[in-house]
């Protein structure tokens, strides 16, 4: 009988513990505003290369007027340096803060062909490009506007080499979710600009 209980006693314990290391582990991720991780879809041995943008600043902020205006204007990018095989690029914006579960897509595009090295701002897409629905819904981009009180939110603009001339994906019908997903089984090489923004 004290054995049964010493070893309820000892279950209990670690019950505690686990309960514990586990409050601790989603303390670290998630706070009051419900925060957690959101993945990349970007392969770890992916190359690295360069992009850069003369209307906004690596780990700058956008202006005032770009914030929850309705601006459509895409930043112009320019890159350099990617990696060998690449067959096409895309480009995208994704907030990782944004409270969705999920993040939130304002651009989306793919099948840039493997020539380009800028694209955005006023420009036509060279042809060929496919421009794809965000998660507003819309063929093109918007603007960031988070939500009034949150965070400082990140927004990721990147640009992807890929191992095909074309993911195979129109624009009409083709989910941010879908289309991510099948870009990532493309991704050779990304270059990434984080640019803050808050309300």
């Amino acid at each position: 009988m004290q054995q049964k209980t010493k070893i309820t006693i000892a279950g209990v314990a670690s019950a505690a513990m686990f309960a514990a290391g586990a409050a601790t582990a989603y303390a670290a991720v998630h706070d009051r505003f419900g925060y957690s991780p959101v993945r990349s879809g970007i392969p770890r041995d992916a190359a690295h290369f360069h992009v850069s943008s003369p209307d906004l600043a690596d780990h700058g902020t956008f202006p005032a007027a770009e914030i929850c205006t309705g601006f459509k204007t895409p930043p112009r990018l320019t890159w350099s340096g990617a990696p060998a095989g690449t067959k096409s690029f895309a480009v995208e914006m994704f907030d990782p803060q944004a409270p969705t579960g999920s993040g939130f897509s304002h651009w989306r595009a793919w099948d840039i062909p493997a020539g380009a090295r800028t694209f955005g701002g006023t420009a036509t897409p060279p042809a060929g490009t496919v421009v794809g629905v965000n998660d507003l819904g819309d063929t093109s981009f918007d603007g960031p506007c988070p939500p009034v009180g949150d965070p400082v939110h990140h927004y990721q603009i990147r640009v992807l080499a890929l191992d095909t001339a074309s993911i195979g994906l129109p624009s009409a019908g083709t989910s941010t979710a879908y289309s991510g997903f099948i870009l990532g089984r493309h991704i050779i090489g990304s270059a990434q600009m984080t640019v803050d923004a808050q309300q």
